[in-house]
This record gives structure tokens, C-alpha cells and sequence, in this order.
């Protein structure tokens, strides 16, 4: 099974940069996407370029703003939009889909950076799905991807004197990054690289800093641990140039 993940950061702005190429050399068997900004109507084409496949939107009520959506080459068992929370809910921050063996989260975390209600709102997101990871992991093992808009360790982060204390860098983020690796959560980049360095997952557009490499790995696969010795390899397509972020691909053995 192989699994894609990528905040795309308005998927139709993406497909008009080489989206469909790109998904369809992969070959997977499930695509992630954060951060749609638009609804199953407005992207009509989807059902035209991946005929077969199901897919599942989570929209936000705001127009043009967040959203997630996952595409299943085999349907699953059952899918549920939203972690039954309307504060977060309203912005569809959460598709979970139940593939039999596991559930899969696909995620987009709130961006706390526009002042401190959106970080109070970040930290609150927080401080209701850990809870709520460990309440579904008792049925069956998780795995847990998308934009946590948190760089976990100063190895993540281009500059981390510079920028610790900034939103996705705080020192608040990164605690909560810990209690999620201490509930039994593995970060499945770090399994397969634990020291390697200058890994991004997403660099601003501003100052050319994509071809500086000065990015932030905020993107991730997380497994339950009772999973981890399935995965086979987990990849970050830092060449792929469609979004500020780039894709993520997991494979299980």
C-alpha cells in the first residue's frame, strides 16, 4: 500500500502545475490532501482524471479557506468528516477513513500565526485531538498525516534560534509534539532518518527561500507503534514544486 499526503495550498491553483501528473505516476493507493480551499463541485475534473477512485471532501463553511480531502483507489470501509467538534469541524480539519486493518487521519492543523485568537484557537485544536487519537487508537491502530503547522525538534527548522518563539516553533508546539511521540505515536520520517538534517517539508514563497532550503518540516506520517514495523520507507518529494509544500509518500511493506 502506498499513501500520499500534500498540503497543496488550494488544490486548483495545484492541478494547474502538474497536480495530475504527478498523483498518477505515484500509482498509490490513497491521496491525502490539505488545505483545498474549494469543494467537490467546484473541482469537477477530479472525477474525470481518477475514474474509479472515491473521493471524500471535507470542505470548510468559509469559502476558499482550509479543507481536506482524501482519494481511495479501494473504498473504505466507512469515512467520517470531522472529529465531532463543530469549532473545528466548520473548518474541515479532519477526514478519517476506516481502511479495516488501521484508520487513517488526514489532517490540517490550524496556523496560529495570525495573532493570538488563532494561536489560543491552535492550542485548543491541540489540547481536544490528542485526547481524541488515543479514544479511536483503542478500537485499532492510527495513522496520523497531514500539516500540523508545528516544527517538532531545532533539527525541523531552517533557523532555530532565530525563530524559536514563533508560531509553529513554540515552545508550547513543541511540548505538545512530545506528548504525542510519549502516547506512543512514531514520527515516521525520524524513524527511517533520525539525524538527518536540512530535511523540509515547506518553505515560504518570500526571498527565494525554496531554492535556499531554508524550509521547515511541519508535514508528517505518524503511526501507533504496533504499526511502524509494517512501514517500509517514508519520503518527502522535495523536487515536486506544485505547492509551498512539498509531497510526502509512505509505503508498507
Amino acid at each position: 500500500m502506498k499513501i500520499i499526503s500534500w498540503n497543496v495550498n488550494g488544490i486548483r491553483a495545484c492541478v494547474k502545475k502538474g497536480f495530475f501528473d504527478y498523483i498518477k505516476s505515484q500509482k498509490a493507493d490513497l491521496v491525502c490532501l490539505q488545505e483545498t480551499k474549494a469543494t467537490q463541485e467546484q473541482c469537477k475534473e477530479f472525477a474525470e482524471e481518477f475514474k474509479g477512485w472515491e473521493s471524500s471532501w471535507h470542505s470548510a463553511k468559509r469559502p476558499g479557506y482550509s479543507g481536506v480531502m482524501t482519494m481511495h483507489r479501494k473504498a473504505p470501509s466507512e469515512i467520517t468528516l470531522g472529529m465531532g467538534q463543530e469549532l473545528f469541524d466548520s473548518e474541515g480539519r479532519v477526514l478519517i477513513s476506516d481502511l479495516k486493518d488501521f484508520y487513517l487521519l488526514n489532517m490540517y492543523f490550524p496556523n496560529g500565526g495570525s495573532g493570538e485568537p488563532r494561536h489560543l484557537f491552535k492550542m485548543e485544536f491541540l489540547s481536544k485531538i490528542l485526547p481524541f487519537f488515543k479514544k479511536l487508537e483503542k478500537k485499532k491502530p492510527l495513522v496520523l498525516t497531514g500539516d500540523f503547522n508545528i516544527a517538532h525538534k531545532a533539527i525541523d527548522i531552517h533557523d532555530p534560534v532565530r525563530l524559536d518563539g514563533t508560531s509553529g516553533f513554540m515552545p508550547e508546539e513543541r511540548d505538545w509534539m512530545d506528548q504525542l511521540v510519549d502516547a506512543g505515536f512514531v514520527d515516521l520520517f525520524r524513524h527511517f532518518n533520525p539525524e538527518k538534517k536540512d530535511e523540509y517539508s515547506w518553505w515560504s514563497y518570500r526571498q527565494g527561500s525554496r531554492k535556499r532550503n531554508k524550509g521547515w518540516r511541519i508535514d508528517y506520517f505518524f503511526s501507533s507503534r504496533a504499526l511502524a514495523g509494517d512501514i517500509k520507507s517514508m519520503r518527502m518529494d522535495q523536487q515536486i514544486e506544485g505547492s509551498d509544500h512539498c509531497p510526502l509518500v509512505l509505503e508498507f511493506r
